[in-house]
């Protein structure tokens, strides 16, 4: 077991492997298997982010045409899908010189643009394809010195991972035009535990598929409640993205890739924050949502006894409830207004964006003035 670990908001969490790393120690094992002739129990690899792996090998064969092992994915403490699957290398000689890479089953294929892989080319990200060809490079470096034996030209690495199939369902690699499995991924060759950056670099990678595919009119979405929503209104699925809690960022990516309109699409706990400025909507960033629902309320001619109802609520869910109550004449259009203008200003005025709210239980709240005639846009035709 790789025992690594940092310290997350008071808990000591341990680091993973990618699964570039788990194909970059199979691929490894299973050369050193095909020019030894004799089994591998286990192989160690450097990441490129400098720490050694030494990782256990199953499923070792080998013969005179070819090798093959694999090795167990641990993810350490990242929610990952791929906990706990082999990743599967079978390597074989070639004729042609080079290493080429061939996706095995439930490995997937790339079949759009945007990506860091061209079209019909094996879901296996640049650095793992790095890593995998020093290693063999590194091998038959020291093999050209200890042998006399003729060497193969070149080397077809196959990688697997036999649940690939049904894993990637769960992943994003349907929606970017991957088909076919998983991705062989991972750019330090470590997982780190809830890592905020793997998780930007997924949403920002949804936004470059789909600028590379021509779209300039998207939807923005926090999360499935949205999605979710978002469907209900009849609106593509083709063009929504999911933000996180990372609205600003991907406003900030939005904009720097020359997207021409956003449709925000949210549930009121998230996008009151954006009302107050506030563009990581995380809880454990900032919160203040009663005080900017309170504070808007104010503005609209509320009395100090409705203000403290809404500032005493404990979701926003009840404090809706007190502004429905209340009669605030267009209090929802008016808040999505003043979110439009803070997305506005964010992106310099450099993107047309319209937003509309809603809640779980009360359904549509309201929307910017201009946000119907986007949603027609936007709808399926």
């Amino acid at each position: 077991m790789f025992n690594k670990t940092i310290e997350k908001n008071g808990k000591e969490l341990r680091y993973g492997y990618t699964t570039g790393s788990c194909a970059t120690a199979a691929t490894k094992a299973a050369l050193l298997m095909y020019l030894q002739q004799q089994r591998q129990d286990t192989v160690e690899i450097m990441t490129p982010k400098g720490w050694a792996l030494d990782l256990v090998l199953h499923d070792q064969t080998f013969s005179e045409k070819s090798a093959s092992c694999s090795v167990i994915k641990d993810s350490g403490d990242d929610p990952d899908v791929t906990n706990g699957i082999k990743i599967f290398a079978k390597i074989s000689p070639a004729e042609k010189a080079g290493i080429e890479f061939v996706a095995g089953i439930g490995v997937g294929t790339v079949t759009s643009v945007g990506l860091s892989i061209p079209p019909g080319q094996p879901a296996i990200n640049p650095t793992p394809r790095e890593m995998i060809t020093r290693e063999i490079e590194t091998i038959m470096a020291d093999s050209q010195i200890n042998q006399n034996n003729e060497l193969p030209k070149g080397w077809q690495v196959e990688l697997s991972i036999p649940q690939g199939i049904e894993l990637a369902k769960r992943t994003f690699n349907p929606k970017l035009g991957i088909e076919g499995g998983l991705s062989i991924i991972g750019t330090s060759g470590i997982v780190e535990p809830m890592s905020e950056e793997a998780l930007k670099a997924s949403l920002k990678l949804e936004l470059s598929v789909l600028n590379a595919r021509g779209y300039k009119e998207i939807i923005f979405v926090p999360g499935n409640y949205g999605k979710n929503f978002s469907e209900e209104l009849g609106l593509s699925e083709a063009v929504l993205v999911k933000t996180s809690n990372f609205i600003g960022f991907m406003l900030d990516e939005a904009e720097r890739m020359n997207f021409e309109k956003i449709l925000i699409i949210g549930h009121l706990g998230k996008m009151v924050k954006l009302a107050g400025g506030i563009f990581n909507t995380h809880s454990s960033v900032a919160d203040g949502r009663m005080e900017i629902l309170t504070a808007y309320a104010g503005l609209l001619g509320a009395d100090q006894k409705t203000m403290a109802k809404i500032m005493a609520s404990k979701t926003t869910d009840e404090a809706t409830d007190i502004i429905l109550a209340e009669n605030l004449t267009g209090y929802f259009d008016y808040l999505a207004e003043v979110i439009r203008k803070k997305v506005m200003d964010r992106v310099y005025q450099n993107i047309d964006m319209e937003v509309v709210l809603f809640s779980k239980i009360h359904g549509f709240l309201g929307q910017s003035q201009a946000a119907e005639k986007m949603r027609e846009q936007l709808c399926i035709h």
